[in-house]
């Protein structure tokens, strides 16, 4: 989740802000259409969708890329104010060192570390609670390593106390190795449907390539066929002319041979008449 805007104590730039939360970046990743968004919101977001939520293009896990170092530079720069302003904490710095100040802050909310309190104080307090806590806990005297309180020092029971513990880290580690699996089920499962959608825009792609292949290999035969066509027809043309040439050259020569003939005599109307 992003930062409240109401902590900055400067205007922010709306391109600092998460696609999401719509709270200032915070731990912030970018995707390849350069929108960023908080890395715990688009990690969540992964969880069910394969879409960037801004311009609803493909986006998976390992797409995700450090935010541009000018716009990283802008973000550490802003001035805020701690979270615990309200409960009297007047301090303010670039957002870059808040994390370290939250850690350390005395007016930030704890769990008293006895094992049976449940109190919540503050950090500047937690001193004082210990002093007075009724339930006040030490090691255990036998060795175990466990802490007890003075209410149940008589009831402790070593063997027990151990065999819970491991218990609880058991379950904790098995309900950790079934969110893992939920989590690397959940991204195969993503990365799945995309390699599906993949393939499927590949195929249709390489269908229309085919279909323009034959359409082009037709168009492409219709032009041989009427380059054939042509050709032959030069060719008729070509014959034609060289016959007509010869007629001529024929013609010629007979002209020739009637004008040469001393036999032959033109008459008054052009007719030549053969003596």
């Amino acid at each position: 989740m992003g930062y409240d805007i109401k902590r900055f104590l400067v205007p922010v730039n709306e391109g600092l802000f998460c696609g999401i939360c719509r709270g200032v970046l915070e731990d912030p990743v970018q995707a390849p259409c350069e929108h960023a968004f908080c890395r715990v919101c688009i990690y969540e977001w992964l969880l069910t969708e394969h879409t960037c939520p801004e311009d609803r293009q493909v986006l998976l896990l390992h797409d995700l890329k450090p935010l541009f170092r000018y716009m990283k530079n802008d973000l550490n720069k802003l001035k805020i104010k701690c979270r615990n302003s309200l409960k009297g904490c007047n301090y303010s710095c670039n957002l870059e060192f808040i994390s370290a100040h939250t850690r350390e802050c005395k007016f930030e909310i704890m769990t008293c570390p006895n094992m049976e309190c449940s109190d919540s104080i503050l950090k500047m307090d937690l001193h004082d609670h210990l002093k007075e806590c009724r339930d006040k806990s030490k090691m255990c005297a036998k060795g175990c390593g466990i802490a007890v309180s003075n209410m149940d020092d008589r009831e402790h029971n070593c063997i027990q106390e151990l065999r819970s513990a491991i218990e609880i880290l058991r379950s904790e580690m098995v309900l950790q190795i079934e969110n893992q699996k939920k989590e690397m089920e959940n991204r195969l499962a993503i990365q799945r449907e995309y390699m599906v959608k993949r393939e499927s825009a590949m195929q249709a792609e390489i269908t229309d390539l085919r279909n323009e292949i034959s359409r082009i290999s037709q168009k492409l035969k219709l032009l041989l066929d009427l380059e054939e066509r042509r050709k032959a027809d030069f060719d008729k043309m070509e014959n034609e002319r060289k016959e007509l040439f010869e007629m001529l050259k024929n013609l010629q020569r007979q002209q020739r041979a009637l004008n040469n003939c001393p036999n032959c005599q033109p008459t008054n109307n052009g007719k030549v008449t053969t003596i």
